[in-house]
């Protein structure tokens, strides 16, 4: 029997993934880190939210060398989910400034990084565009 895990505790798998932020319950900033208290208020109270699975790429650059085993070129990006920051890579989409655009419309999506010996899936995600 083979199951999943997320690459990061904040991608919650399922029929329809999502990212969840933890938001300050004072000023609403959200995070995607464990905070003791907010930088933006040092409130101490948060609560889990679900982040808006679309969004629109705010800022990208192109990366052209990276580690060693990490296929390159590839986009990473800043999006905005309805206020929301969110960074990370895009997806199924070609890696130079013909097909990527500032204010492009994106959408969550998720991909196998791989299975290990006893058949567990890791997942990561990312951004893809929407047609």
């Amino acid at each position: 029997m083979s199951s999943q895990i997320p690459m990061v505790d904040y991608l919650r798998l399922g029929d329809d993934p999502r990212l969840v932020a933890h938001e300050c319950e004072q000023c609403h900033a959200r995070y995607f880190d464990h905070r003791i208290a907010c930088a933006a208020c040092e409130g101490e109270s948060f609560r889990d939210v679900e982040v808006d699975p679309t969004g629109e790429v705010k800022a990208f650059t192109i990366v052209s060398l990276a580690a060693p085993g990490i296929p390159v070129p590839f986009v990473a990006a800043l999006i905005d989910c309805d206020g929301t920051s969110v960074q990370a890579n895009l997806v199924d989409v070609e890696a130079d400034p013909e097909h990527v655009t500032l204010g492009m419309k994106v959408a969550l999506t998720t991909y196998s990084l791989g299975t290990d010996d006893q058949g567990v899936e890791a997942i990561g995600f990312g951004f893809a565009p929407v047609p």
